[in-house]
């Protein structure tokens, strides 16, 4: 029989630096009563000077290896999902790999948007379920504030950074994620956009003047196509699962605004009390909000081994998709996960292999210069 993709690890990483709608006053021409009003959003986090995507990953992902108990070494693959990664290549994921100390995991990012870490968590799953890996960590990370227009007030009150990371691992018993489904329509590529930095209309001068390297959105549209993927997507993997939604104990959605959770879930028939909402608090997260949504459903009691939970998002691609796990938790270990000691081996790890990479560079130039 067919391993399962049991969720064993969860943690979360914020910055510190809270920016809220009054500040936001004094930057733009929008009041705290318009933003909540629209977005339902208070405040949001921003990452400071020293703080990225791959350094709010790392945080995340050592205190879900800490929950579920496991060291980096024993991680078979690595996926960050983000619109903001460090570099166009190589992938955040590989910086994560090594910050970790994880020298047995392959690492890849996805970049789907705001749905990305629903794909990644399918993606893991299965591979899991095909056997070819047993642990997988999944990541959902973001600095957004990095690629925001500051002066637009459409959308720069709406992003926020941070990280969430799950562990998965193989289990036999039927748990972790039942169902999943995942959707595009590229026909909508200009809905939700960052139009410069590519290969389409590469960085220059005047892609830089024209401000084509910030999110560009028609919030209209987006709110649309929002309220009807959420919900066709969410009836749709519930049946997957053989499930109704009377079975869900629990709706994680994307938290992109409060108005498109509140009209999904009145089209649902779910209340309010069984969807998580912190908005609020983060502002949306991108890839990042379900994940962190999840951590902190946790935290509040609302989430128990179990419970079976849809996550449900969208996103620029356009991209839409759901998922439905069965909750499990860690599974039984007697071995403790030190997350500083791992931190500071991997760092050492890092360092050693630079230095021998060096060497090895000077010899074989030196052995080059002979021939």
């Amino acid at each position: 029989m067919s391993p399962y993709a049991h969720i064993t690890g969860w943690g979360m990483a914020v910055p510190e630096r809270i920016l809220t709608n009054q500040e936001l006053e004094k930057m733009v021409d929008t009041s705290d009563d318009w933003i909540v009003t629209r977005t339902g959003i208070r405040e949001r986090r921003i990452a400071s000077d020293g703080e990225t995507t791959a350094s709010l990953a790392t945080k995340a992902s050592l205190k879900a290896l800490d929950v579920a108990n496991i060291a980096p070494a024993e991680v078979d693959l690595i996926i960050v999902s983000t619109s903001s990664p460090e570099y166009l290549f190589p992938a955040t994921a590989s910086i994560v790999q090594d910050n970790l100390g994880a020298n047995k995991a392959g690492a890849f990012d996805i970049l789907a948007a705001c749905t990305g870490f629903i794909f990644g968590l399918n993606i893991a799953s299965q591979a899991i379920r095909s056997g070819s890996i047993k642990n997988s960590l999944i990541i959902g990370s973001e600095t957004l504030s990095r690629i925001i227009d500051w002066n637009d007030r459409a959308t720069c009150v709406l992003f926020g950074d941070g990280a969430g990371a799950f562990v998965l691992q193989a289990g036999e018993e039927e748990s972790g994620l039942l169902s999943a489904v995942m959707r595009s329509d590229g026909s909508g590529k200009d809905m939700l956009c960052i139009p410069g930095g590519g290969s389409r209309f590469p960085t220059s001068v005047e892609t830089v003047n024209q401000g084509m390297h910030f999110v560009k959105m028609n919030g209209r549209e987006v709110y649309r196509f929002a309220t009807r993927v959420m919900v066709q997507s969410t009836h749709e993997v519930v049946r997957k699962a053989n499930l109704s939604l009377d079975d869900i104990d629990l709706v994680i959605p994307h938290q992109a605004n409060k108005r498109i959770i509140e009209t999904a879930a009145r089209n649902l028939n779910i209340p309010m009390d069984r969807c998580v909402l912190n908005i609020d608090r983060f502002g949306n997260t991108s890839t990042a909000s379900i994940p962190i949504a999840t951590c902190e459903a946790i935290a509040e009691g609302k989430l128990n081994p179990g419970d079976n939970v849809v996550f449900v998002g969208f996103g620029a691609g356009l991209t839409w998709g759901a998922a439905v796990v069965r909750w499990s938790g860690p599974f039984p270990g007697l071995r403790v996960v030190r997350p500083p000691a791992i931190r500071f081996y991997a760092r050492l790890r890092s360092f050693v292999k630079r230095i021998l990479r060096k060497i090895d560079a000077v010899i074989w130039g030196s052995l080059d210069s002979r021939r």
